[in-house]
C-alpha cells in the first residue's frame, strides 16, 4: 500500500509538472517581443514609432538653422515638390471712408515658391558578437551616434542653402568683397564683427518692413566670432531679457535687437580672406540676422525623418548565421529662401584662424 501511494504521487508530481511545462511554453507563445510580425502580434508599427521619435528628438536641438523658417511637411503621394506661400503685402489704405458707403475689398496676393526634396541616410552594421560582448548597450550607442550625424547633416543643408542669400553686407560695408575682410598681419587691419555692422543689418531689415520672430531678429553667429563679439556692453544674456523657458535653441544673449544663437555649424569659408600685399589669409564667417519668413524648410515629423532598424535575422539568406544588424536613418530634405530682403549675411572675419572646416 505504501510503495502504490508512493508511486501514485510520483505519477502526479509527474503529470503536474507536464502541465506546467506546456503552461509555460503556451505562455512564451505569447510574449510580446519587438521582432513579433506575426498576425495579431505585430509589435513593428509601435516600436517604428519609437525609434522615429527618439531619432527626432536627438536630431532636433541640432538643427539651428531649421529653427526660424516656415515649416512644411513632406508631400506624401504627390511627387518630390513642396510648396511654400508667400504674401504680399497689402497696399496702404490711404482712401477716407463715405459715410454709409462700403469701399471695395482688396485681394491678398499669394505667390507658391516651389522646392524639389532630396533624400540623405546613413547606417551603421552591428555585429551578433559585437552585441554580445559589448559592454555599453551598443544599440542606444548607434542611435545617438546616427542622431548626431543626421542633424548635423541636415542643418547643414540648411545653412548652405541660406549661405547663398544675395543680400550680403561686408562688416560694416569698409569693403566689397569678401577678400578684403583681411587687412594684413595686423589685427586692426581684419575686419570683425561689431555692433555697428548688426545695427546696419538691422536698419536694413526695417527699410524693408520686415516682421520680427517673437518681438525680435535672429541672429546665427559662429563661436569664434562671438568671441569677438560679445564683450560689448550692451550685451544681455538670455536671463536678463527673457523667461528660460522661451530661450531658442543655442541661444547665447541679445544686442541691438537681434537674439543670438551660437553654432559651429554657421557657415564658414576656409582662407576666403586674402591680402595680395602680405600673402596673409582667414577664414571668413557668416553671421546670418533674419526677420519671419525669410525661407522655408521641411519638417522632420510626419515621414521627413525615419529611423530604420534591421534587426539579427532580418537579412534572409544574405545573412545565412544572422550575423549582422543595421541601425540606419533616412531623411526627405529641402530649404528655400521666400524673401532674400528679410534676412541679411554678414561677413567678417575673426581673431581665432585655426583653419577647420565645418
Amino acid at each position: 500500500e505504501t510503495m502504490y501511494h508512493s508511486n501514485t504521487m510520483d505519477a502526479a508530481a509527474r503529470y503536474g509538472m507536464l502541465l506546467l511545462a506546456v503552461n509555460l511554453r503556451l505562455f512564451d507563445a505569447n510574449t510580446n517581443v519587438t521582432t513579433a510580425d506575426s498576425a495579431g502580434n505585430d509589435l513593428s508599427p509601435e516600436m517604428k514609432t519609437f525609434y522615429d521619435k527618439n531619432l527626432i528628438r536627438l536630431t532636433k536641438p541640432l538643427l539651428v538653422h531649421d529653427q526660424f523658417g516656415q515649416k512644411r511637411p513632406i508631400p506624401k503621394n504627390g511627387g518630390k515638390t513642396i510648396e511654400f506661400r508667400k504674401f504680399a503685402p497689402l497696399a496702404k489704405a490711404t482712401t477716407p471712408l463715405t459715410e454709409g458707403v462700403t469701399p471695395d475689398g482688396q485681394k491678398l496676393d499669394v505667390s507658391a515658391i516651389t522646392a524639389t526634396v532630396s533624400q540623405y541616410g546613413g547606417y551603421v552594421t552591428l555585429s551578433d558578437l559585437l552585441q554580445l560582448t559589448a559592454i555599453d548597450n551598443i544599440m542606444v550607442e548607434a542611435t545617438e551616434a546616427l542622431s548626431s550625424q543626421a542633424g548635423r547633416t541636415l542643418d547643414t543643408i540648411t545653412r548652405d542653402i541660406l549661405a547663398a542669400g544675395t543680400n550680403v553686407q561686408y562688416a560694416e560695408g569698409q569693403v566689397s568683397s569678401r577678400a578684403n575682410l583681411v587687412g594684413g598681419s595686423t589685427a586692426a587691419n581684419n575686419h570683425y564683427l561689431t555692433v555697428k555692422a548688426v545695427k546696419m543689418a538691422v536698419r536694413t531689415l526695417k527699410n524693408q518692413n520686415t516682421a520680427r520672430i517673437s518681438g525680435d531678429f535672429v541672429g546665427i553667429i559662429h563661436p569664434d566670432v562671438a568671441f569677438d563679439f560679445t564683450e560689448d556692453p550692451e550685451w544681455k544674456y538670455p536671463h536678463q531679457y527673457v523667461d528660460t523657458k522661451e530661450i531658442y535653441s543655442g541661444e547665447i544673449g541679445k544686442i541691438a535687437g537681434v537674439r543670438f544663437v551660437e553654432t559651429t555649424e554657421a557657415k564658414k569659408w576656409i582662407n576666403a580672406g586674402k591680402n595680395d600685399s602680405t600673402a596673409t589669409s582667414r577664414d571668413v564667417y557668416s553671421t546670418l540676422i533674419l526677420g519671419a519668413n525669410a525661407y522655408g524648410v521641411t519638417e522632420l515629423d510626419g515621414g521627413g525623418l525615419q529611423m530604420i532598424v534591421k534587426q539579427l535575422g532580418s537579412g534572409g539568406t544574405a545573412d545565412p548565421l544572422n550575423q549582422r544588424a543595421t541601425v540606419g536613418w533616412k531623411a526627405a530634405k529641402t530649404a528655400e529662401i521666400l524673401v532674400q530682403q528679410y534676412m541679411v549675411r554678414i561677413e567678417t572675419t575673426s581673431s581665432n584662424n585655426d583653419h577647420q572646416a565645418n
